[in-house]
């Protein structure tokens, strides 16, 4: 009980000589600080608010409007409307006071009128899509309609520099498509993978659908579209991920993995103390709303709704649907190491330091004690069924010494796990990668808590990677967040932390001090001494311990299931690829379903994620790539009658269609979210619908996703070709199809994750990543084959 009474910042008995007070001045002053520092914040979040609130104004026009139409009341000039003469006859008093005060609520009037003017102008413009549908690049030119576009928008977005949320309030709701435009696009992305006599009966299915109940649905569905501020996301997000009862680890949750070719330190407590101390300045940017919101081409924005939650945020398990918790702070994070939960407090007056955070860790790695009954395999509970976790949370950690240890999990910024093996990668052995990534995607199944939003796993040579859970947000926005620690470890300005706050997503300051010592420790010395880590405690019963064991076996089963294959493709890249004309991502895609199809001897139902944060509180929408002019390239190139000339033609048709599917999605034409959708809406209302029985019951057989690079200018390869993240990945989807992940890093570099389940006899991730080689260097020989037989031309 020697740690529970040392969280006792005072304590008093009654004696015979009176009364005997007993207190903890470090406590108390850490009490103290802590209050100053939420008081800090609320204050922070009120101006914020109010700059979000007028914003693309700013509220010194307010004082500059008033200045104005006081000068010209007391000049004896009539403002427009003549307002402030009607609020004096309402005042029925012409004292100097209410003068000022009529002149104020004039003011005020007219300059809510103008920042209402501009944020609703500026919703109207953002509403506009056809620069979305412009050839971008050399020998294209830009539309005059789009070129004025262009310019008001930057006009109407305001001069101020903007929040994190400032543009939240003028993006656009995320449209609700025609129900017959939607059934066109599924009917045209289904006829590859189906024959004649299904593709018939199919039309009838969508003919039937679409006069009868889907109808009613739509019309439910439009007014949902109009009542909320984004008709898929609250759904989305609560049946698809939250109501889903198999487990998070493999399933559901996806990893990243470190800057491969580089290595900052190979000292795991100085890398993990400065990845720490760079999430930990993320976090501040994002509470202060101080990080510049994403923008494409510098001036379109798109929803920062999800970073929110990247930070202080646990997925908290329920019987039949589970529920996301943010706290609005946290000033410790926990680390686990060898089967023991540390509490750390990582703030003290400010952030603490790389290097003061170090001797943190450094005490972790040298604590020798054992770990308790119970606690090194605890966490499988999180990775293993929603409904199993539900009951034994109710039963076991409800009350006492294990509901203060979950909270500290819980309420931490974030999860740290100081791993006891090495993170390898050596291109002479890809086994070494491979294993790299298994380790972060599922671990021992029980050093990650994969209820957190996110955590930071360290090995023991160094380099890091991360486990997110995937409810709370996508993987862009845990993507920024990994490119903005990757590249923190390489430098940071000379600047203090305040100026950091301000001028590290501008990047203007040249003088630089690299992050760790020549030993490959965090650089600098301690200002003060940290607080010490605290063991948590647990008091982990019989039948507790049963029913950790439970979920220990189906945690196994999943493990021992999943294989996973990263292929470096570093032949060629992107810079080819533009070369060529096409889109890197369409080119990807393309080499996906000419593999998939020389893999498994026919087309499958292809998922591809992309974004629809043009949109307020967007999230994703699918895109289907396996489509008519795909299938026809795929045919060609399988064709040996078949010329280049003719195969060339069909991949750029095949790319370009794949383009427009793409930026349809990205705009709100998207398939997937409106059947989804309607398909809720058909739920609600008891209505069965054989139309969408059929369509959410396919099997998405092969299921990618592009992990985004150099989202935000930082990450210079110019400067430091070798920070090129290696991406990161997730498990198959359907059980006998692919999880393919892929990243283009570079000009002359690419990654490919790939995962499978072993139990399925079809499918096998290293022979699908020969198959992703194979296609790729086909491809490249289409155009030096092409390039041959015509010259230069």
């Amino acid at each position: 009980m020697a740690e529970a009474h040392s969280a006792v910042a005072f304590s008093f008995s009654i004696t015979h000589e009176g009364w005997d007070v007993n207190f903890d001045r470090e406590v108390l002053h850490l009490v103290w600080q802590s209050g100053i520092r939420s008081w800090k914040k609320r204050i922070a979040r009120f101006q914020n608010s109010i700059h979000n609130g007028v914003y693309p104004g700013h509220l010194w026009s307010l004082w500059l409007i008033f200045s104005i139409v006081t000068a010209v009341h007391f000049m004896d000039r009539a403002v427009p409307f003549d307002l402030a003469a009607k609020f004096l006859y309402l005042f029925n008093d012409t004292s100097t006071r209410w003068h000022f005060i009529a002149c104020f609520l004039t003011a005020l009037i007219y300059w809510l009128t103008v920042i209402f003017t501009l944020r609703y102008t500026l919703k109207l413009l953002l509403m506009y899509k056809g620069w979305m549908y412009e050839a971008r690049g050399k020998g294209n030119k830009t539309s005059l309609p789009t070129k004025i576009w262009f310019i008001c928008v930057r006009i109407f977005s305001g001069w101020n520099r903007p929040k994190l949320y400032s543009f939240q309030g003028s993006l656009p709701r995320l449209p609700l498509p025609a129900l017959h435009d939607t059934m066109t696009r599924y009917l045209r992305s289904v006829r590859p993978l189906l024959d004649d006599k299904n593709y018939q009966r199919m039309e009838r299915l969508v003919s039937e659908f679409e006069k009868g109940i889907g109808k009613k649905l739509q019309r439910y569905l439009w007014l949902k579209s109009w009542w909320s501020s984004n008709y898929v996301s609250d759904w989305w997000e609560e049946y698809v991920y939250l109501r889903g009862r198999s487990p998070l680890m493999i399933n559901s949750n996806f990893y990243g993995i470190d800057a491969i070719f580089m290595t900052p330190t190979s000292i795991q407590a100085a890398r993990a103390a400065s990845a720490i101390n760079s999430c930990l300045v993320m976090r501040r940017l994002v509470e202060r709303q101080e990080l510049e919101p994403m923008m494409i081409q510098g001036v379109v924005p798109l929803c920062s709704w999800q970073y929110e939650r990247i930070f202080n945020t646990t997925r908290i398990p329920g019987m039949e649907t589970d529920k996301i918790q943010h706290w609005q702070d946290s000033n410790h994070i926990v680390v686990y190491h060898k089967g023991r939960y540390f509490k750390v407090v990582i703030y003290k007056g400010r952030i603490l330091k790389p290097c003061e955070i170090q001797v943190q860790i450094e005490h972790i790695l040298n604590d020798e004690s054992e770990s308790l009954p119970g606690e090194e395999k605890l966490a499988a509970l999180t990775a293993g069924e929603r409904t199993h976790w539900a009951n034994v949370r109710r039963m076991f950690f409800t009350k006492g010494v294990n509901k203060t240890s979950l909270d500290i999990i819980e309420k931490a910024a974030f999860v740290v796990a100081l791993d006891d093996i090495p993170y390898e990668f050596d291109q002479k052995d890809p086994s070494k990668l491979d294993n790299y990534g298994k380790i972060l995607l599922h671990g021992k199944g029980y050093d990650r808590w994969f209820d957190k939003s996110f955590t930071l796993c360290v090995g023991t040579n160094g380099r890091i990677g991360f486990n997110a859970e995937h409810s709370w947000a996508d993987a862009a926005v845990i993507s920024h967040v990994w490119e903005w620690v990757v590249t923190t470890q390489i430098h940071e300005t000379r600047a203090d932390a305040a100026i950091i706050v301000h001028l590290m997503e501008l990047l203007i300051l040249d003088e630089r001090t690299e992050r760790y010592d020549k030993t490959g420790n965090a650089l600098g010395k301690p200002e003060l001494t940290p607080p010490t880590p605290t063991r948590l405690n647990w008091e982990i019963r019989f039948e507790c311990q049963e029913a950790i064991d439970k979920s220990m076996k189906i945690v196994k089963s999943l493990i021992e299931d999943i294989d996973l294959r990263i292929y470096v493709h570093d032949h060629y890249g992107k810079g080819f690829i533009k070369k060529c004309r096409l889109s890197p991502d369409a080119y990807l895609q393309m080499a996906l379903q000419l593999a998939y199809y020389r893999d498994a001897g026919r087309f499958d139902l292809t998922y591809e994620a992309s974004m629809t944060r043009l949109f307020r509180e967007g999230r994703t929408e699918t895109v289907r790539p396996c489509t008519i002019e795909a299938s026809r390239w795929v045919k060609a190139m399988e064709d040996a009658k078949s010329t280049t000339e003719e195969r060339i033609q069909l991949l750029r048709a095949a790319c370009e269609r794949h383009q427009i599917m793409y930026q349809d999605a990205m705009c709100g034409r998207g398939i997937d979210r409106h059947l989804f959708c309607l398909y809720v809406v058909s739920k609600y209302l008891e209505v069965d619908s054989p139309f969408l029985q059929e369509v959410l019951s396919e099997p998405w057989r092969l299921s990618t996703s592009q992990t985004p690079h150099g989202q935000t200018g930082r990450m210079d390869l110019n400067k430091h070709p070798n920070c090129i993240s290696a991406g990161g990945g997730f498990g198959p989807v359907a059980d006998d199809g692919y999880g393919v992940s892929y990243i283009i890093a570079g000009e002359d570099m690419l990654f490919f994750h790939v995962s499978n389940k072993k139990s399925s006899t079809k499918t096998d991730c290293h022979r699908f990543a020969r198959r992703i080689e194979k296609a790729l260097a086909d491809m490249k020989a289409l155009y030096t084959d092409h390039k041959s037989q015509n010259g230069n031309k």
